[in-house]
């Protein structure tokens, strides 16, 4: 040790490894007075010790039986955070047993598993040690006892055990203490009590960087971005060090769109103080400026980072692109990160699934998922399946479901939501029968699911079971539940208990109004439609386009012109007129009541109209015998971008009808079929007749009718019938009028027709064959028509 001692001397530039082997040497040639000074001048000389340091000096600490050297050596090691560390907990146990004192070594191993639960995140375990400690008689809770409990009750937001542990702390006189004043702090923060959490940082004696932080982190939970802002700036008056972990808690404060000035000046101060560069600072600068509408400085703050390697730094760049919208740029960056090199991690998987809509890419980063082992985990499946059902592909989405090895509600409630979106509801029906409800019990959002299931399948059955098991749920006050049942009973028909729903709701929203409203409307029940929606106006509910539409649809079908205004007049108050919806049930409801100037100034009054928009006024159009214009309408359409669908056909056949187009007829309907790819139903084929027959062109329409493509229904020959009794063509017509008897036997009208053209031309004996037909058939008489003049 001599000759070792010699050369050490010698040495100008020692480093940690050095000063190691000398301590180390010094106590295996029992040198232990050595050791120990070795380490004082290790320590004067600003050389920080580690691990085995301290673990060296304990243990000639402990051959001296010199404890209150220990004592100094082991806060030093806990000072410097190598508390939890095996080899200086293992040297002071054995210091303090060396020197009998049990009751100490006792403390070092609970604080020690206290502290090691905690940050394992086992909290109770952690409180069931402290709770231990405070049991055994000769253990006496510290500064360090106290800190960890109080983390661990923060944790949890065990607010009340929480406030008995503080006074404990007070009692035993370490309520001064730095870290346990720090940690009383963050608990009540923590724990939502800013009032008391301010009250105990202004009571600290000494502050430091986390109690600081703990108070913005505080005003971050509470959404108080001033108050957070204004603590950091006190923080910086005070002249109190600032770390980068404060700085991401204020800039998180700050991420709203009206504190951009705010972020901008902490993103200055970062340059100034040389934490730019710091990446637990760069990426919630980059979500802060994305946040506030200044993508263009995120992209700026993400190009400027020089470790481009952590995946947190892309995985933020590609949230603040989605949150912005720019979905392009995110699946570029995403792209990017893979030809790089960098392995996205499960949150960045999970931006770009949730905006993706291209089948192509969404197996492209299922396979990616696939073969990084994260497809089967619940957030990454859940959103793998999601996808899928939003692309419209629900056998791939249900696969991606099935190999979830956990499912919870929000997997089951999207997964059923997404088969009752996409037409499926039988499907979601069968998928809720499979859940086991031992392993997870529905909540609010799955009972709607499945309830908007059974409103799309209109089966009151299974309604009614459903809303049985809400109430053995408990969730029978739930408004979301409630509201959902009523949209249930109405779209079953049952209104009845649809009515009784909604009066025994505690709490009745707009949805449930516009639910009943639109239930009574399809019933048939105007009249009580009506006194609904004004109810509704007095009970000060928001009104939505969704309810007025519904009203505006039994307006058009009582044909209450004068109440039509006064909604109009209402529309128009509240600044809904340009909304599509609106406007295309104000067409038809103008259109039913014979307004079609009305009709077309609405339509010039929406701004962006849809398909069902210009649709609606082509048909009103044609409805009132306007076929040019419907025609003229139909070529704006088609030039404004929007594509017609077989319904807009029917109104742009009828035009051709009622202008006597014939050849414009033919051609718009090899349009449909070429171009538009659509099949014609029995409607478009009974329009085409409709067209021939008002021309005249009676054997072309016996013609057509003969070669279409599908078998024609009784509309078809019907059809043909009226054009032959207004033409006078009794052959042709008795030729319909048999073919409508053949396919609707129970057709009283077409007896009639039949009856009425042979009287026509002479031919009483075929009169009384058809009458007694419709005798022995059991056909039921036309009802008389009556008047009350």
């Amino acid at each position: 040790m001599d000759d070792a001692f010699k050369l050490f001397e010698e040495i100008t530039n020692r480093n940690l490894v050095m000063w190691n082997l000398m301590i180390l040497g010094c106590n295996k040639n029992s040198l232990f007075d050595d050791s120990w000074k070795v380490f004082c001048q290790m320590h004067n000389a600003g050389v920080l010790a580690d691990e085995f340091t301290y673990s060296s000096v304990l243990s000639a600490c402990g051959a001296l039986e010199r404890v209150t050297r220990g004592e100094k050596v082991y806060g030093l090691a806990v000072k410097s955070g190598f508390f939890s560390n095996g080899y200086v907990r293992a040297g002071m146990i054995d210091l303090f047993t060396k020197c009998c004192r049990v009751e100490d070594a006792l403390r070092v191993l609970y604080d020690f598993h206290l502290s090691g639960s905690v940050k394992n995140k086992d909290i109770w375990v952690a409180l069931e040690i402290f709770r231990q400690i405070c049991r055994h008689g000769a253990l006496i809770p510290n500064a360090f006892t106290f800190s960890s409990a109080l983390t661990a009750c923060a944790a949890v937001e065990e607010l009340d055990l929480g406030k008995s542990i503080h006074g404990c702390a007070i009692k035993l006189g370490a309520g001064a203490d730095v870290f346990v004043g720090t940690a009383i702090v963050d608990l009540y923060a923590k724990s939502g009590a800013m009032c008391d959490a301010i009250k105990q940082f202004n009571l600290m004696p000494m502050r430091n960087v986390v109690s600081w932080t703990a108070i913005i982190a505080g005003f971050v939970q509470k959404r108080d971005s001033a108050s957070a802002f204004r603590v950091f700036k006190d923080m910086q008056n005070a002249g109190e060090d600032i770390n980068s972990f404060t700085v991401s808690s204020v800039l998180a404060a700050c991420a709203n769109a009206a504190m951009s000035n705010e972020v901008l000046q902490i993103h200055c101060w970062t340059f100034k103080n040389g934490l730019y560069l710091d990446l637990v600072v760069k990426a919630p600068l980059i979500t802060a400026y994305s946040k506030v509408g200044a993508i263009n400085l995120s992209e700026m703050a993400f190009t400027e980072t020089q470790d481009l390697k952590q995946v947190g730094i892309w995985a933020n760049m590609i949230s603040a692109f989605i949150q912005s919208e720019n979905y392009e740029k995110a699946i570029v960056l995403f792209r990017r990160m893979l030809e790089e090199g960098i392995r996205p991690d499960k949150f960045s998987a999970l931006s770009i699934l949730s905006i993706i809509d291209s089948l192509t890419l969404g197996r492209q980063v299922h396979s990616y998922t696939l073969k990084v082992g994260t497809a089967s985990e619940l957030s990454v499946g859940g959103s793998i399946f999601t996808m899928y059902s939003k692309c419209g592909n629900l056998e791939d989405s249900l696969k991606a479901f099935e190999q979830l090895e956990r499912k919870d509600n929000v997997s089951w409630t999207s997964m059923i939501a997404g088969f009752v979106e996409h037409g499926c509801a039988d499907k979601a029906v069968q998928l809720f029968r499979q859940i086991r409800f031992e392993e997870s019990f529905p909540d609010e959002k799955l009972l709607v699911a499945v309830l908007n299931a059974c409103s799309a399948l209109q089966s009151l059955k299974l309604g009614r079971e459903i809303h049985g098991f809400t109430l053995r749920c408990g969730f029978g006050k739930e408004t979301i539940i409630n509201e959902a049942l009523v949209n249930m009973y109405s779209k079953c028909g049952d209104l009845n208990s649809a009515r009784i729903v909604f009066h025994t709701m505690p709490l009745k929203g707009h949805v449930s109004w516009s639910s009943l409203i639109s239930g009574f409307v399809q019933g048939g029940h105007i009249d009580e439609a009506l006194q609904l929606f004004h109810d509704m106006l007095l009970s000060e509910i928001t009104v939505d386009a969704f309810t007025i539409s519904s009203v505006l649809a039994a307006l058009a079908v009582s044909s209450k012109t004068n109440i039509g205004t006064q909604l109009h007049a209402y529309i128009i108050k509240i600044g809904l007129e340009s909304l599509t919806p609106i406007g295309s049930s104000l067409i038809m409801m103008y259109s039913k009541c014979g307004s079609i100037g009305d009709c077309d100034k609405v339509f010039r009054q929406i701004i962006d109209p849809d398909l069902v928009s210009w649709t609606t006024m082509i048909m009103s159009y044609a409805y009132h015998g306007k076929g040019l214009e419907a025609l003229q309408l139909f070529d704006l359409m088609k030039k404004s971008g929007i594509q017609p669908d077989a319904v807009t056909f029917v109104g742009v056949l009828s035009a051709c009808s009622h202008a006597g187009l014939v050849e414009e007829g033919y051609s718009h309907l090899n349009s449909m079929i070429k171009d538009y790819k659509i099949e014609p139903s029995y409607k478009h084929y009974a329009c085409m007749v409709d067209i021939l027959g008002r021309a005249g062109r009676l054997e072309e329409a016996e013609r057509f009718i003969v070669n279409m493509p599908i078998e024609p229904d009784s509309l078809v020959w019907e059809t043909l019938l009226a054009a032959c009794k207004v033409h006078s063509n009794h052959e042709l017509g008795k030729i319909a009028a048999e073919k409508i008897m053949e396919l609707q036997p129970s057709d009283a009208g077409a007896y009639v027709s039949v009856s009425n053209i042979c009287a026509e031309v002479g031919e009483w004996e075929h009169v009384m064959k058809v009458r007694c037909s419709v005798k022995e058939t059991g056909v039921r008489k036309k009802e008389p028509g009556w008047s009350f003049v």
